[in-house]
């Protein structure tokens, strides 16, 4: 598996492959809900390749000084449960680092909670949006350990 930090187009259509199979054709989120107005050419993403093949991705988005988002965190079904999301977190956070972000909050479909808190990250069951496709909660880490 390689981590590649998207930089040009080809890479781009790697993710929207990604998004589109496992989140609109997987959770059969309409495409226009899935893709908004931060999906732009120089939004950074993360995507994962095992060969030629794109398997993952996710969004990063700085919100203020010291602060991001680590957000639309897909894996295709076939490879869930086998890594490749903890490789993609792991780079993502280390690309965060880079850019001088002290704390990171991912928000989280509620079944999958799990998965993050086993990445170090702490679950605010205090702050949760429901009724959405997802119910979401909002897990949180300090990038300064």
């Amino acid at each position: 598996m390689e981590a590649i930090r998207v930089k040009e187009n080809w890479q781009r259509a790697g993710v929207y492959f990604v998004r589109t199979q496992a989140m609109v054709r997987g959770f059969q989120i309409p495409l226009n809900q899935e893709f908004d107005e931060e999906d732009k050419n120089d939004t950074p993403y993360i995507l994962i390749l095992d060969g030629i093949y794109p398997v993952a991705t996710c969004r990063l988005h700085i919100t203020q000084a010291g602060e991001a988002k680590i957000e639309r965190v897909c894996v295709l079904e076939e490879y869930r449960k086998k890594g490749v999301g903890k490789i993609m977190i792991q780079a993502a956070e280390a690309w965060l680092k880079e850019l001088g972000v002290k704390h990171v909050t991912i928000t989280s479909r509620d079944k999958a909670v799990g998965f993050y808190e086993a990445l170090g990250y702490e679950a605010d069951w205090n702050n949760t949006q429901t009724g959405g496709i997802f119910n979401i909660v909002y897990t949180q880490k300090s990038l300064t350990d």
